[in-house]
């Protein structure tokens, strides 16, 4: 039987937390509110949970799921290597926030959230209450909260009419704004690739980056097929942009910006390293620290800092 917290009662939403916490360590399934549409979450590191929300959602291994984190620093702790130039200038502009990030995957990570061809598209949402508890639970898999083919839910009771007892726990925050979804640029390759346009416009990405690639720069070019969605660098965001439009993130939302959290320890056994966070400074950048997967450190944590 799903239970259901007003998240507009403080008692409520701190019961509806710590609720929401406990389930998902659980493999358990929790909607929760973003900054654009409700979403259906598991515990990133769960594949049993992940399968449970794909099977929810009635979608394919082939539409990966993408992973919404609390910190830039948890972010980090997934991928292989650094952001490089672009990716850091990219997430201090625009984290937390409507950008969505293709990045190479750690590979030491014991996760599966799909087909992702060894990347995984993440973003950090600016909405206080899905920060809360990213920062206690650590990186979430997050897709919108609807059965596929069906319009994303905005609000809890919409999501609860078509996901039903499949999730445990609901966190009701009212009505989700209209902002359209995020936007998705890959960085697996050499220069910056737009997957998406969304929320945050060409213009503006091309202003940070000073170079982007767009669809029609393929298409413009004598005929040549366009391997971009299929390439590895891709996977994960351009599944994820088929389902219903890839609304399951999307643009900003005012004073999200949290500071702190509790240390959590150690996560599901080789698996949960670098995932939860600790205090962050300014709202944006966080310590991080979980437990060791076995070829893994801890090197990522809860806090703030500043994606669909």
């Amino acid at each position: 039987m799903s239970r259901k917290y007003d998240c507009s009662d403080p008692l409520e939403r701190t019961k509806g937390l710590a609720d929401a916490v406990e389930s998902l360590r659980r493999g358990d399934l929790v909607v929760l509110p973003t900054d654009t549409v409700y979403g259906i979450g598991a515990d990133a590191f769960s594949p049993s949970a992940v399968n449970a929300l794909l099977g929810a959602k009635g979608r394919d291994r082939d539409m990966p799921v993408p992973v919404l984190v609390g910190t830039v620093r948890a972010a980090g702790a997934l991928t292989e290597g650094s952001f490089g130039t672009y990716g850091q200038d990219l997430l201090d502009e625009f984290w937390p926030g409507a950008l969505t990030v293709v990045l190479r995957a750690n590979p030491n990570l014991s996760w599966d959230l799909g087909e992702t061809k060894g990347t995984v598209a993440v973003r950090m949402p600016l909405h206080d209450l899905a920060l809360q508890l990213l920062k206690e639970i650590g990186p979430m898999a997050v897709s919108s909260a609807n059965v596929t083919g069906n319009p994303p839910a905005r609000t809890a009771a919409a999501a609860e009419e078509q996901l039903g007892d499949s999730v445990a726990v609901y966190l009701d925050a009212g009505q989700s704004g209209d902002a359209p979804p995020s936007s998705i640029v890959d960085l697996t390759g050499s220069i910056p690739r737009l997957l998406r346009a969304g929320a945050i416009p060409e213009e503006k990405l091309r202003e940070v980056l000073g170079v982007l690639l767009v669809d029609y720069d393929d298409e413009e070019d004598d005929g040549k097929e366009d391997d971009g969605k299929e390439d590895d660098g891709q996977a994960a965001a351009d599944t994820e942009a088929k389902d219903e439009g890839a609304k399951d993130e999307g643009a900003k939302d005012e004073g999200a910006k949290d500071e702190g959290a509790k240390d959590e320890g150690a996560k599901d056994e080789g698996a949960k390293d670098e995932a939860v966070e600790g205090k962050a400074a300014d709202g944006k950048v966080a310590e991080a620290e979980t437990a060791n997967d076995e070829a893994v450190k801890d090197e990522a944590g809860k806090g703030d800092a500043k994606t669909e």
